[in-house]
């Protein structure tokens, strides 16, 4: 079994796996990365969502021959319960999730928005969620907590 390196949350990690093992199952299951779930499987959901580079992508169907050497970042590396994310902060606000399933591929998809447009309109937040599926209803008040961030990382 092949040993694949790559930076997680700043770290860099090293990790056994098969070269088509998902970087979800990796994560999940020999790391003890719990933010991203499983939904779909087929990349299509979010909930496993993960930057990649910059980039949320779905870890669900990501190989782990594809994340070598590149930088790795889930929900734990974004911020802490001391000290949370200006988006963290922004969902509790302004209650913009219900059972909590999708919510980590979202700030994940929002995260990576903001690296890359920090001052984003509506429209490209509700872009740059579309790939993330919430059966709560919550997406109008998830617009609105991104926006909020984006706010307050701009003060």
């Amino acid at each position: 079994m092949p040993t694949f390196q790559f930076k997680l949350n700043g770290a860099v990690v090293s990790v056994d796996a098969e070269p088509d093992q998902t970087l979800l199952d990796v994560l999940r299951g020999r790391l003890g990365i719990t933010s991203p779930h499983f939904g779909c499987g087929a990349g299509e959901c979010g909930a496993c969502h993960v930057m990649v580079d910059g980039l949320a992508i779905a870890s669900c169907d990501m190989p782990m021959w594809s994340v070598a050497d590149k930088d790795v970042v889930t929900l734990e590396g974004i911020g802490t319960a001391g000290q949370p994310h200006p988006l963290q902060r922004a969902f509790i606000t302004e209650q913009a999730m219900q059972c909590g399933y999708c919510v980590s591929g979202i700030l994940i998809s929002a995260a990576a928005l903001l690296r890359r447009n920090p001052s984003p309109s509506e429209a490209e937040v509700r872009t740059a969620l579309d790939r993330n599926l919430c059966r709560c209803g919550s997406h109008n008040r998830m617009v609105r907590a991104v926006l909020r961030a984006a706010s307050e990382m701009a003060t």
